[in-house]
């Protein structure tokens, strides 16, 4: 495989998303306390230590281990593997699908890493506008897969709206 600009920048997003993640995830390990929570702006958005060992909201942590193990571990590889695969072989994604995708491979891979080498992944992040709009704690790799998805729906949108024109 010729390694062309295109897909140097597709390698380029998930290892900076990838670094981003885990090395967020390290500093919180060493400097923030297990199940504490820290005031970044007031009570808005604030700081924790929380282990996760399930999937979004810890859903999926009481399964039993070997259940846990295809639904979170191997599932999310041949998933993570076949959306790779997808955004290297089409050559008619735009830069945004692009960006988008790969910043969904490397949100995925960084957080199905924590899960083998730590056996949970760590969450830090939480922001609440009011007691209705607020999230469920979560890290950098969470963020950077819900962002690829937003750009993937704008996108979307916008080819849909453009052939309506058509």
């Amino acid at each position: 495989m010729k390694i062309t600009r295109r897909t140097t920048f597709i390698i380029l997003t998930i290892v900076i998303t990838i670094a981003i993640d885990q090395i967020s995830k390290v500093i919180v390990r060493k400097y923030v306390e297990v199940h504490s929570s820290s005031s970044i702006i007031g009570d808005v958005f604030t700081l924790h230590n929380v282990e996760n060992t399930g999937a979004f909201l810890g859903m999926g942590s009481d399964l039993n281990p070997t259940l846990r193990l295809i639904l979170l571990l191997i599932l999310p590889v041949i998933v993570l593997a076949f959306v790779l695969r997808y955004v290297i072989k089409d050559k008619t994604l735009d830069k945004w699908s692009l960006f988008a995708f790969a910043s969904i491979v490397g949100g995925g891979i960084a957080n199905v890493f924590d899960r083998f080498a730590f056996g949970s992944v760590t969450d830090f992040l939480h922001l609440r506008l009011n007691d209705t709009l607020r999230t469920g704690i979560f890290n950098m790799a969470d963020l950077s897969v819900t962002t690829g998805m937003i750009i993937l729906l704008f996108v979307s949108f916008r080819k849909k709206k453009k052939q309506e024109e058509a």
